[in-house]
């Protein structure tokens, strides 16, 4: 398994001209690749170039991710410095030369809130400030800080490691401490088996994905709360605590 060279074209005209001719018949509807697109610009190291990374939705998954895996190496070996963007693509219009065009606006702008991460940003903020006026800007709730059990300590550092790939905490509420509830290996398929449905809990889980061509082990802590059946108290105490 290594990358091979598929294409090479010749410029005919400027980068404009010649882009849809020469990046398009290189898409395959079941077939990832790398497009390198030289531009007309330069820079202190020479040429300007367009990192292209076609990944079609029918592809297969093995694929997608041996891709993904080797995109960070390619992108090394043919120097970082050259690329000046870096487009990913899994449908022709997102990498034809309009598709780049709307790229290269987006990356202008700041994108907008969508009304999920608006309504996240508006639970955050509450969860540590309480308004005692229309003016105040004061946090009159501030986070608790329990301690965190040994063990619980030593989970942690392990799924940081990649020895563990789940790990769930809890709060001893007795004793005021944050301890380790279980490291049961969980695919992701498994981990709504994982939430209690009567009990508030800490979950790390080691999430191993491909997002936009990159392969990607990312560490995603949830905040479970099973509504009403736990305690005032509890739910005021995981909301605090989640925080330092």
């Amino acid at each position: 398994e290594q990358l091979v060279l598929g294409s090479t074209r010749r410029p005919a005209g400027s980068w404009e001209k010649d882009y849809d001719s020469f990046v398009l018949p290189l898409l395959e509807d079941k077939q990832p690749c790398y497009i390198l697109y030289r531009l007309d610009s330069q820079n202190a190291q020479g040429y300007e170039w367009i990192f292209i990374a076609w990944s079609p939705d029918h592809s297969p998954v093995r694929q997608k991710m041996l891709y993904a895996a080797t995109r960070a190496t390619l992108k090394k070996e043919f120097g970082g410095g050259h690329i000046k963007d870096e487009v990913f693509g899994t449908v022709q219009d997102d990498v034809s030369l309009n598709g780049y065009k709307k790229y290269l606006i987006s990356q202008s702008s700041p994108a907008p809130l969508t009304a999920a991460e608006e309504e996240l940003r508006q639970i955050k903020i509450n969860e540590v400030q309480t308004d005692i006026g229309i003016d105040t800007k004061h946090q009159t709730l501030q986070g608790v800080a329990f301690p965190i059990a040994k063990e619980a300590l030593q989970a942690l550092e392990n799924l940081k490691n990649k020895k563990l790939n789940y790990v769930q905490l809890q709060i001893d509420m007795k004793n005021e401490i944050i301890v380790l509830a279980n490291t049961l290996h969980t695919e992701l398929k498994d981990l709504p088996k994982r939430i209690p449905k009567d009990a508030a809990r800490y979950h790390f889980f080691l999430y191993k994905h491909a997002h936009e061509g990159d392969y990607l082990e990312s560490i995603v802590f949830i905040y479970s709360m099973p509504g009403y059946t736990c305690s005032i108290r509890e739910r005021m105490l995981y909301s605090s605590c989640k925080s330092p």
